[in-house]
């Protein structure tokens, strides 16, 4: 078992740990995540979902053993920020027309994307103007994961019967993580740098620019297990009802047929497992997570 989050070295957080870094135009989100997996000598990286090469913003990268659970940023919801260039004058009410695309929408990926062209819904919840110029819109946009933001663009200039394209992007949220705590690759370099110096009150101190991993799993409900149950699952087992501690109170009455996704933890607050609750803990004796990733 690793150490608590709070009591990791620096060492421990390159092995299991998450930087919130700010993208900079230029370099793939891929290029990005092996530069920063060579700066700290993770032996592997993954993010949090793709960026353009010309989008900035949120990009968290995980490190190490966190890449087990890559996969969650694939339910979480993205927030941006974009610029929306009309290609002529509107004449019709702008901001009704792009309330209209709050929806279900149907949308097929561009050609130059990683996944099949086939037709798709995806769900933008909030779609705001913030400010608007001309032919020029700075959109708010929150939305499912998967979104294509140009796309949205695109179709929103067809309806205003004026057509537009997608100017700058910038993502300021990805699930758990936000644009109010996002480092720069200058500020990982940096860091770093003080660390392996032994600084003793560097201008900023690497635990500032990696944190845990768990910090990404804090969307997710949590059931908190004995040591001896984390142990058993580090073998392979399920998480029986013995071995529960506490489930959160989100989880006490759900309807039937509801088996959400949950982060099982010790006391410490260390991840274990992410898996699905199958179960109460009231059985007694019956599976209350069935096992989906194990992370120690």
């Amino acid at each position: 078992m690793r150490s608590a989050p709070a009591d990791r070295t620096v060492d421990e957080l390159c092995s299991f740990g998450v930087i919130n870094l700010d993208k900079p135009p230029g370099p793939s989100a891929h290029e990005v995540t092996a530069w920063i997996r060579d700066m700290v000598g993770a032996d592997r990286a993954a993010h949090g979902g793709t960026l353009d090469p010309k989008v900035t913003g949120c990009l968290p990268i995980l490190l190490g053993d966190a890449v087990r659970f890559a996969q969650i940023f694939h339910q979480t919801e993205k927030e941006y920020v974009a610029v929306l260039e009309l290609h002529d004058t509107p004449t019709g009410n702008v901001e009704s027309v792009i309330s209209e695309f709050e929806a279900n929408l149907y949308q097929k990926p561009p050609k130059k994307s990683a996944v099949s062209r086939e037709l798709r819904t995806r769900e933008v919840y909030e779609c705001t103007p913030i400010e608007i110029q001309s032919r020029k819109v700075l959109l708010r946009i929150r939305c499912e994961s998967g979104t294509y933001i140009r796309k949205l663009c695109h179709d929103i200039g067809l309806a205003l019967g004026t057509g537009a394209h997608m100017g700058d992007l910038r993502r300021t949220t990805t699930g758990p993580f936000d644009d109010r705590s996002l480092v720069t690759m200058q500020e990982v370099a940096d860091g770093l740098a003080y660390w392996r110096e032994g600084s003793e009150d560097p201008p900023i101190n690497i635990t500032d620019v990696i944190a845990p991993a768990e910090a990404a799993l804090t969307e997710f409900p949590t059931v908190t297990i004995a040591r001896s149950a984390a142990q058993a699952v580090q073998n392979g087992a399920q998480v029986y009802a013995p071995g529960v501690i506490t489930v959160d109170e989100s989880l006490e009455n759900l309807s039937a047929g509801e088996n959400p996704t949950v982060v099982c933890k010790t006391k410490d607050g260390t991840a274990v497992c992410l898996g699905t609750l199958v179960g109460s803990p009231d059985d007694e004796t019956g599976t209350v997570v069935k096992l989906e990733r194990v992370l120690v």
